[in-house]
C-alpha cells in the first residue's frame, strides 16, 4: 500500500495555500471582529462515498496554525454516509476560515477519486484489478494514485522510469515491434507491450516478458487474443472502459483493466465545513 510522507504533503499543500493567499492574504476574514475567537467546526459529508486525503486536509489547517486541533472521525479508505461527520476542528476563527477551501479541495478531490474507483471495483469483483493510468493532474499524481488504492484499485506505473511500456507511437517511430521488444528485454526491466490486433500479438508471443496490454479492442477480438496467450502473460485491457461496460470486459478473463477516467474525470466529493 502506498504511503505518502509528510514532507511531500507539506510541499504540495504549501503551494496550494500560497495560490489562495498571495499576495495579500484573506481580505474578508481580516474584517471579522471575532477572528481571534477559538471556535469548533465540523467537516460533514453531503453524499455517500469513500473518504481519502485527510492528511492533506489536516495539513492545510496545521500550516496556517500549528495550534489548530484536527480530529479525524473516519480513516482514509472507509465508507462514509451522507450527513456523517468526517472531522472536527478547533482553533481560531481566522485560521479555520483561511485554510477551509484549500483543505476541502484536497479532501474532496481525493475522496472523489476513491469513490469512483470503488464503483468500478464493485462492478468487477476480485478476479480483475482496476488500475489507474498516468492521466493525472500535474503535481497531484501521488495523491491520486493513493486515492485509487484507498478506493480498492491498483496503480499502473507511477512515471516513465518505473518500467518499459511499448505503445503505438513507439512502434510507429521504431518501425519494428519485434526489434523494439528485443532491445527492451536486454534492459532487465519490467516490460509491457501494447498490441492492437492479432498480427502484432503473434509477433511477440514466445518472448519472455511480464504483460500484454490490449488496446481498444472489441470484446470478440480480446477473447481471441487471450486464448492465444494461454496464461503465459499478465493481461490488461485499455480503452474506453466505463461503468456500463466494465463488467463485460472483466468477464473475458483479462487480469487488469486500466481506467483513465478514475483520475482525470472523477467528480469532486461533496463536503461542507460548518462552524
Amino acid at each position: 500500500m502506498l504511503k505518502i510522507n509528510q514532507k511531500y504533503i507539506n510541499s504540495v499543500v504549501k503551494k496550494a495555500l500560497l495560490e489562495d493567499l498571495y499576495p495579500k492574504g484573506d481580505l474578508t476574514t481580516n474584517l471579522l471582529l471575532s477572528k481571534n475567537k477559538v471556535i469548533k467546526a465540523k467537516i460533514i459529508a453531503k453524499q455517500n462515498g469513500i473518504i481519502s486525503g485527510l492528511d492533506f486536509c489536516k495539513t492545510a489547517f496545521k500550516l496556517i496554525d500549528k495550534k489548530v486541533i484536527f480530529n479525524k472521525k473516519i480513516n482514509d479508505g472507509k465508507k462514509v454516509k451522507k450527513n456523517k461527520v468526517i472531522a472536527e476542528i478547533k482553533g481560531k476563527t481566522k485560521n479555520i476560515l483561511i485554510a477551509e477551501r484549500t483543505a476541502l479541495n484536497f479532501l474532496n478531490h481525493s475522496s472523489g477519486v476513491s469513490t469512483l474507483t470503488n464503483k468500478f471495483v464493485k462492478k468487477v469483483g476480485k478476479k480483475t484489478k482496476i488500475c489507474c493510468t498516468r492521466k493525472t493532474i500535474p503535481n497531484l499524481r501521488l495523491l491520486e494514485k493513493y486515492a485509487v488504492q484507498k478506493g480498492g484499485g491498483f496503480n499502473h506505473r507511477f512515471n516513465l522510469s518505473d518500467e518499459i511500456l511499448i505503445k503505438e507511437n513507439h512502434i510507429i517511430s521504431d518501425k519494428s515491434l519485434k526489434n523494439l521488444l528485443i532491445k527492451a528485454l536486454k534492459t532487465k526491466k519490467i516490460v509491457t507491450v501494447e498490441v492492437e490486433n492479432i498480427t502484432q500479438l503473434k509477433q511477440i508471443l514466445g518472448y519472455k516478458f511480464k504483460r500484454i496490454l490490449f488496446d481498444n479492442m472489441s470484446l470478440k477480438l480480446l477473447r481471441k487474443c487471450l486464448k492465444l496467450c494461454k496464461s503465459r502473460y499478465e493481461t490488461e485491457y485499455s480503452g474506453n472502459a466505463n461503468l456500463k461496460n466494465i463488467s463485460q470486459i472483466s468477464q473475458t478473463g483479462v487480469n487488469r483493466i486500466s481506467v483513465g477516467s478514475i483520475t482525470h474525470s472523477s467528480q469532486s466529493f461533496d463536503t461542507t465545513l460548518l462552524i
